[in-house]
């Protein structure tokens, strides 16, 4: 990962920093339409040898002013700051949204961020952001700012493949079980996150173990299926083995069980000797194979297991071991 700064409120930011070339957004995710400003800034700050800083809020707008309305976070804040430092980005300013900030109007909020703390000389932003008290600013608003402010501001139109890119379609493609959808939304293989708990151990009494998400999980849990896709072992470092591992992910209620709590669950492929308990561990899903089904026994369940496993091995291009 690229080394970027991050800074945690405007007390945060250098006094002695130079003049920038910033941007503005949630940044749910950061997918390609995301990915599209923040190419454009870099690259204008490069160009013009300006720092390239992006303005994100924690929480979420709607999670503090709606919180009954709250969207479910694509990527926790960790996550979202890992992401847009693999954008080139040279820093981050991170704006703990409540009430009270929420209250500024554009002009105030321009002041304060983009003016007095940053000295921007341009600003890039899409072409629907919207900031300050009722979200009254908008992109029209920057470009009148800051012909008296003394920076410039670059507008981006929605950008996508013959869909729009964002965070709302993510979560819809998801919520169907679209994963593949999902994926080229964001530009990378959706991910929830969370830590390995203890579950029924149902699954090593039938040959499967699995390592169960449990307490606040990370990310839009897609539909209930099974699908193919990755655990990846987040408390190893990146190039250590078994980091990354082949895995049949479960979501769902085990409804041959008669469960009720919704599960996200998965067997790491030919791997009985794992572990896992306690550790932070996110799934990678890759396509979904199926949807949840209830059997009528112990044994057309392990049979369709063994085929999803196949299955699995054939997506992920996994040999028989």
């Amino acid at each position: 990962m690229s080394s970027v700064h991050v800074w945690n409120g405007l007390d945060e930011v250098p006094p002695d920093l130079g003049a920038t070339v910033a941007t503005l957004g949630n940044f749910d995710g950061v997918h390609r339409g995301h990915r599209a400003v923040l190419a454009r800034l870099t690259e204008r700050a490069a160009t013009a040898g300006l720092q390239s800083v992006a303005v994100t809020f924690d929480p979420h707008p709607i999670a503090v002013l709606y919180p009954e309305r709250a969207p479910v976070a694509l990527t926790s804040l960790d996550q979202r700051l890992a992401l847009l430092a693999e954008t080139g980005l040279d820093a981050v300013l991170v704006l703990e949204f409540t009430r009270e900030f929420a209250s500024q109007t554009p002009e105030e909020f321009v002041d304060a961020v983009f003016v007095g703390a940053l000295h921007a000389r341009a600003i890039v932003v899409g072409a629907d952001t919207r900031f300050g008290v009722r979200n009254s600013g908008s992109v029209q608003t920057l470009i009148d700012l800051g012909k008296t402010r003394g920076f410039e501001v670059t507008s981006i139109a929605d950008v996508g493949e013959g869909e729009r890119w964002s965070s709302t379609g993510v979560r819809a493609a998801l919520v169907s079980g679209d994963v593949e959808t999902a994926t080229r939304m964001l530009g990378r293989l959706p991910r929830v996150a969370g830590t390995v708990v203890h579950g029924d151990h149902r699954g090593r009494l039938l040959g499967f173990p699995t390592a169960n998400l449990g307490g606040r999980i990370e990310g839009q849990i897609p539909a209930d299926g099974v699908y193919a896709g990755w655990l990846t072992r987040l408390d190893l470092p990146v190039d250590a083995v078994d980091r990354v591992l082949p895995t049949a992910i479960s979501i769902g209620t085990n409804p041959t069980f008669d469960g009720v709590d919704r599960r996200v669950e998965g067997y790491v492929i030919d791997r009985h000797d794992l572990d896992l308990y306690g550790e932070r561990i996110a799934y990678d899903v890759v396509t979904r194979l199926r949807e949840t089904l209830r059997f009528d026994g112990i044994d057309p369940l392990v049979a369709q297991m063994h085929a999803d496993v196949t299955r699995c091995r054939e997506v992920l291009g996994i040999a028989q071991s």
